[in-house]
């Protein structure tokens, strides 16, 4: 069995929490239970998660993001040189704002003994020969963003005041965390990127000209990036950078969207503007794309994939309950074949389920239909088999 990722049938990698692992959260929170109390509760819900995964008839598995509170500041918190700061405004999202917290740097930039590594090796126990382990992490130009906020420009200038050595610390973290979650086991890392997302969206990319565009929608001073293409040259930089000397046997996949928040979103508008650069030029095997509505443009760009990359098509929403027809998602795949031969073609959810813990406005059970349509698609499509490539 061809176990290598990305698979016909795939997720990007969140799930909603259970009721008793969000009580848990709150309990632990107020100082009711301890850190082993709430990691052993984790440990059930993961279990429980990954045989639910499996039972679908997935080929990857991941932990849903269970332990985290967001899908990228969790991680940042981890490294060397960064805590976790509490801020005045959260990220603005279509008639919503999350809750404010984000992360300030105390020092130079490390990746050793990342919280993540022991994180992993759980959901590897689980693991066996018919699934792969995934590890989801956000990509190193949304830690760079992060750091380049106006609540946090002046300390990270304070420590970095050279804009191309905070870029060669976040590579070198990276490449660190990588060799180390490799050691553990893992052969599938997925980096979360929505800076090229952002920058789908016309209105962000004007004000990106001596500014920058967080990862969920906040503009912010960029002022060294000077112009839309010196910033695309900037991300491009530090993930590739960060993906150097990655193992040969290591699939590395980024996944990139609009923004994803209690089903709301931050920004509109075709991968045309980045497809050059993002699907041109990053060293990624796949790129997982969001391709769920009208906000995220037409299948064109895909003219700009380098030979030999993939596409997960993320053609079933994340964010409603209303199901897809079978008879729209086999067409709009069609037609995305159109660009990309279709051996080179794989079907997702267009986001996670749970971007961060409060999750979005759907139902478990609507979640489940979700990912059983994906893999009912994919079986109709290329046929009953784990990978076609």
């Amino acid at each position: 069995m061809n176990l290598k990722p990305p698979f016909r049938a795939d997720v990007v990698g969140s799930y909603l929490r259970p009721d008793y692992l969000h009580q848990a959260r709150r309990d632990f929170v107020a100082g009711s239970i301890s850190q082993a109390q709430l990691t052993e509760i984790e440990d059930q819900a993961i279990t429980e998660l990954v045989g639910k995964q499996k039972q679908a008839g997935l080929n990857v598995i991941t932990d849903g993001e269970f332990r985290r509170s967001w899908w990228h500041l969790d991680f940042m918190w981890g490294l060397g040189g960064v805590e976790k700061a509490e801020i005045e405004q959260g990220y603005q999202f279509a008639k919503v704002e999350t809750r404010a917290e984000s992360v300030r740097l105390t020092g130079k930039i490390t990746g050793h003994n990342h919280p993540f590594i022991e994180h992993f090796k759980f959901l590897q126990s689980l693991a066996d020969d018919n699934v792969v382990a995934r590890l989801t992490a956000p990509a190193p130009a949304q830690f760079l963003k992060e750091l380049l906020r106006p609540c946090n420009i002046e300390n990270t200038r304070a420590i970095y005041p050279n804009p191309d050595l905070l870029v060669d610390d976040i590579a070198a973290a990276y490449q660190i965390f990588i060799q180390e979650v490799y050691q553990a086991g893992c052969r599938n890392l997925q980096l979360d990127d929505c800076t090229w997302g952002m920058l789908t969206d016309p209105k962000v990319a004007a004000a990106s000209v001596g500014q920058s565009q967080c990862g969920c929608g906040d503009a912010h001073d960029f002022d060294h990036a000077g112009s839309i293409a010196a910033l695309k040259q900037q991300l491009l930089t530090v993930n590739n950078q960060a993906l150097t000397g990655a193992p040969d046997d290591l699939v590395l996949t980024t996944h990139v969207c609009r923004g994803n928040y209690r089903s709301t979103w931050a920004a509109s508008g075709g991968y045309q503007p980045v497809a050059d650069a993002l699907l041109g030029k990053e060293n990624f095997a796949a790129f997982y794309l969001e391709f769920d509505t009208d906000r995220a443009g037409d299948f064109t760009p895909l003219k700009e994939l380098a030979p030999g990359k993939k596409v997960v098509l993320g053609l079933v929403s994340s964010k409603t309950g209303e199901l897809e027809s079978v008879e729209s998602i086999v067409a709009r795949i069609s037609e995305a074949s159109q660009y990309v031969p279709l051996d080179q073609l794989y079907l997702s959810t267009q986001c996670g389920f749970a971007s961060t813990e409060e999750g979005n406005a759907l139902t478990e059970q609507q979640q489940w239909d979700k990912i059983a349509l994906v893999k009912h698609v994919a079986d109709q499509v290329w046929g009953k088999q784990v990978n076609a490539a």
